[in-house]
């Protein structure tokens, strides 16, 4: 369990809010705090639930660790969500209690007295007495739960026990070579293991620094870099591209200012989406940094990475972390040749528990003790290349399998687009129908007719957009994903 590692760390500062700097001392004093407060006299949760709706710091780490200390499992709660899709997560996982800090609290306490759960200030749990005793959790014990994305259906409850956390988090470690001298910067949401594993509990683990700004800004951030302070960062697709924005309207003196900081740092790394070859492209120019990328997955962790040292190759994931066992398969389970593309599939000790009251769900996840990720793949040279999710961004046209994920590349070359999004429309001919949906560049104008000229000289003519949209955003959720969904709605109202 994490917070049994950070008495090692003492007065090392282990996070860093705009509250000051908390040493790791602190973070477990305050961590225990919360233990006893949930407790309230009781002797161990057994494996109650607990949602906590808390702003990135030290509070809401000392009460993710005061959950687990308790014997509890940590349910966070996106700050991003409106109060209906809090209310989803909340009727689902059943909590015998909602921890609350912030703008969230007169939400939260509503949600607790709706569902017959306590209602805590996280204010008060952290003032708390200690208790005189805590539980001894084993490491078999459910841990967590954060609810998938929700980009193919209605999210769900990813159940991850304290072994799988401790898998997931070594894993990451051995292979990005954490230590306790690194320093990051959080610029992730709490309620996804991009932010909870990659970036924190990786810190946490090695007595390392996080700091916590209350939310993302792209200057904020390029101050932090510049300043030379920063060993790793991580972030996703959409979160470069405007750091890449920001730094293109600095003046001169500024962008070197920068560029003298990204050179100090080791490690850049992005994830949850695909990395559009432009932006990896432009980073590089700016930064000097190939970005690491990686593949993983709320079930997951993390499975697939690029090499820390070694050839970054644009558009791989890598090869298997450490304990990580990965294969490709077709529609039967069979193993297929490199080369060949098919559902990749996974098993290990990072693979989550269960889907939280879903057992079909479950069972349905997994074959013959692997699970299915329902992610197409190809081994290539040795290396895993994502061509899509099975079930959005592999399209059926003209009796060919097209990678949406490809259609993609080649469109946002064209100098009129920023980002694009492409989906199947069903079609009576073709099967499905490739749709594009486009965010044009300040300015621009995009035409369906010169659009597919255009890409008529650099696509197949089966992978040619055949509708387009023209959108002032394409519909995302709190990761940046692209939810394919509402994309296929936007041809359809």
């Amino acid at each position: 369990m994490l917070p049994h590692h950070a008495g090692a760390f003492g007065a090392r500062p282990a996070i860093v809010d705009a509250d000051g700097v908390h040493p790791y001392a602190a973070l477990l004093d305050a961590a225990r705090a919360v233990a006893a407060a949930l407790l309230d006299g009781a002797e161990d949760l057994h494996e109650a639930r607990v949602c906590y709706h808390v702003p990135p710091g030290f509070a809401h780490v000392a009460v993710q660790w005061g959950v687990w200390l308790a014997g509890g499992v940590a349910v966070p709660l996106a700050l991003s969500h409106p109060p209906p899709e809090l209310e989803h997560v909340v009727q689902d996982a059943a909590p015998i209690a909602v921890v609350a800090l912030g703008p969230g609290e007169p939400a939260c306490e509503s949600l607790a007295a709706a569902h017959g759960a306590r209602y805590l200030l996280a204010a008060d749990a952290l003032r708390h007495p200690p208790a005189p005793c805590l539980p001894d959790v084993p490491p078999a014990r459910r841990a967590m739960m954060v609810y998938t994305s929700g980009t193919t259906g209605r999210p769900k409850g990813a159940v991850t026990t304290h072994a799988n956390l401790a898998a997931q988090v070594d894993a990451l470690v051995a292979a990005w070579e954490w230590t306790a001298g690194d320093r990051t910067l959080l610029v992730l949401p709490l309620h996804h293991v991009h932010g909870i594993v990659n970036v924190v509990a990786c810190a946490l683990r090695v007595g390392a620094t996080c700091e916590m700004p209350a939310a993302f800004d792209a200057d904020a951030t390029w101050s932090a870099i510049a300043s030379g302070r920063l060993t790793l960062f991580m972030a996703v697709p959409t979160v470069y591209a405007r750091l890449v924005a920001a730094f293109e309207r600095a003046d001169a003196a500024r962008q070197r200012e920068i560029q003298a900081g990204c050179r100090a740092m080791r490690l850049m790394v992005s994830g949850s989406a695909a990395l559009p070859v432009s932006t990896l492209e432009r980073w590089r120019d700016i930064t000097g940094h190939t970005l690491l990328e990686r593949y993983g997955m709320t079930e997951l962790g993390m499975a697939l990475s690029n090499p820390l040292h070694g050839e970054r190759r644009p558009g791989f994931v890598g090869t298997p972390l450490p304990g990580v066992e990965t294969r490709v398969v077709d529609e039967r389970g069979a193993p297929v040749p490199d080369g060949v593309a098919g559902e990749l599939e996974v098993r290990g000790p990072n693979v989550f528990l269960e889907y939280w009251r879903r057992p079909d769900a479950t069972a349905a996840a997994f074959r013959d003790g692997w699970f299915r990720t329902g992610d197409t793949a190809v081994v290539e040279q040795g290396a895993y290349r994502l061509l899509g999710r099975s079930s959005v961004d592999i399209l059926k046209t003209g009796g060919y399998k097209v990678s949406a994920l490809e259609i993609e590349e080649a469109l946002r070359e064209h100098p009129a687009i920023a980002e694009c999004a492409v989906v199947g429309l069903p079609d009576a001919q073709w099967g499905d129908r490739v749709a594009v949906a486009v965010e044009p560049r300040p300015g621009a104008t995009v035409a369906l007719e010169e659009l597919a000229a255009w890409a008529r000289a650099r696509l197949a003519p089966y992978k040619v957009p055949r509708a387009l949209r023209v959108v002032r955003a394409l519909p995302r959720n709190a990761m940046g994903k692209v939810v394919k969904a509402e994309v296929v709605t936007l041809f359809t109202e």
